[in-house]
């Protein structure tokens, strides 16, 4: 990273060795998923009635001048909007650069920004943003730099976190107090308001900015011109799909408290029950990645889905594995290689005795990757965490807790849970006391394409066996 860059600072705020800040997780974007990103995370400012801060850096006014009629809308919607790029044809000549509510700043060639891509959004209701840095030629190697502008690759990372957002935008801010003081000033009170409205209004709506990353990124290989052939620009894509649910998951889970990992807990556990049934491979990455989105079905934040003072809803007719959704599956479904993850999801509060929600499918009815999840979900959200505690009297209350979870459970077999499942659960929770422990893991979000082919779609319900990479860690 360029010292000095504005992402070069957030990584330094959120070193581990100088912050107990929690690392970042960086990987490369090319040109064309950014594009993608970008133009999705702009259209949730026209579609809303949110009022943000806007804070871009394009690298060369050139870049600007492509977007710039696209920026006169934005600036309609948006308070005040800041640009940041080095001086070229007529950047600040523009119509758009006139507008009351539209600042440009022309950075010096030699400032580490001119090498950045940012879109910051900081509103009352809605944030997001991309942080970026174009490589090097060093960094492209023997290869060198694409010819094919739509392939040059930039470092950094996106999301909807608002603390990160919102401490970004500061540093943009503060950067351009460098060029215009008296804009900075302005600006860092524009912010003050926007955090005096932002503490009176809920959570954006996330699935619906999920749907409209996913729909960008799917239109992305036909609007920019891809040839299909080049399947790095086109899998850049495709994990971003992907990533775009990881990280509404992670907001979510993050509403959790009591335990943010919880839905990792769930992945592990319903992983290693599918691992004593011998299901393939395929099946194994597929349960573990309904365990870690699992909250995306009913949108329940921090609640447990099967809170045991919380009985699930009765009253649902039955209806066939197509009812509809909610808000959080229904979004799943806009990416075709997850559409079988949102049936999991979905049906993951079906009752063995045909009593749940929200078809009232009972037994084998019930899809088996979908009792998995049920009855993983249901077990820790009894015990509140998986992983084994290292204080001796902290694991001999843990063992005390998982004994009690798994005779709730037996209690229930033939009721809510498949009996074949409770009597895996027992095994298992036997290993756990003999020394076992689950690999709990956090999926890195912007590492591997994940899951790409190794998910059957409801087009094709035979699942491709190529091998795919799946990352974990920050």
């Amino acid at each position: 990273m360029l010292e000095g860059s504005i992402l070069q600072k957030l990584s330094t705020a959120h070193d581990p060795k100088l912050s107990t800040k929690r690392p970042l997780s960086f990987g490369v974007y090319y040109k064309n998923t950014l594009v993608s990103l970008c133009h999705a995370l702009e259209d949730c400012i026209l579609d809303s009635t949110d009022r943000p801060l806007v804070v871009t850096a394009f690298q060369r006014g050139k870049w600007y001048l492509q977007e710039a009629d696209r920026y006169a809308d934005l600036a309609r919607k948006a308070r005040q909007v800041g640009i940041m790029a080095a001086d070229d044809a007529g950047f600040a000549e523009h119509p758009t650069s006139q507008l009351p509510n539209v600042d440009t700043i022309a950075i010096d060639p030699t400032d580490p920004v001119s090498e950045e891509w940012h879109l910051i959004i900081f509103g009352p209701a809605y944030a997001a943003m991309v942080l970026c840095q174009e490589l090097s030629p060093a960094d492209y190697g023997a290869s060198g730099v694409p010819e094919d502008d739509l392939a040059r690759k930039f470092y950094g990372f996106w999301t909807f976190e608002s603390n990160l957002v919102e401490e970004t935008i500061e540093l943009a801010i503060a950067h351009i107090g460098r060029y215009n003081p008296s804009l900075q000033a302005k600006l860092a009170q524009q912010m003050q308001s926007v955090l005096a409205e932002r503490a009176t209004l809920p959570p954006q709506p996330l699935e619906r900015v999920v749907s409209k990353v996913v729909a960008y990124l799917q239109k992305g290989q036909d609007d920019l011109g891809i040839d299909r052939s080049d399947t790095f620009l086109d899998d850049n894509l495709l994990s971003n799909e992907l990533q775009a649910f990881l990280r509404m998951a992670q907001i979510i889970d993050g509403m959790s408290p009591e335990n943010p990992k919880a839905p990792e807990e769930v992945a592990a556990l319903a992983e290693t029950l599918g691992q004593l049934l011998d299901l393939p491979g395929w099946q194994l990455k597929r349960l573990r990645l309904a365990g870690i989105l699992h909250r995306l079905g009913p949108m329940q934040g921090a609640e447990s889905l099967f809170s045991p003072s919380k009985p699930v809803p009765t009253d649902y007719p039955a209806c066939p594995l197509t009812c509809a959704l909610e808000p959080g599956a229904q979004a799943l479904r806009t990416m075709p290689r997850l559409r079988a993850v949102a049936q999991i999801v979905t049906h993951q509060t079906e009752w063995w005795n045909g009593q749940g929600a929200p078809a009232g499918l009972a037994a084998d009815d019930i899809p088996l990757e979908a009792r998995i999840l049920g009855i993983s979900t249901y077990f820790q959200g009894l015990v509140g965490s998986l992983e084994v505690p290292q204080k001796p009297e902290a694991r001999t209350v843990w063992f005390a807790r998982l004994q009690a979870a798994l005779a709730q459970c037996q209690q229930e077999s033939g009721r809510y849970w498949d009996p074949k499942l409770v009597e895996l659960l027992a095994l298992l929770v036997s290993g756990l006391h003999q020394g076992m422990a689950l690999s709990i893991q956090s999926p890195k979000f912007t590492n591997g394409l994940w899951l790409l082919d190794a998910l059957p779609t409801e087009a094709d319900p035979s699942p491709h066996r190529k091998a795919v990479e799946v990352g974990y860690g920050n």
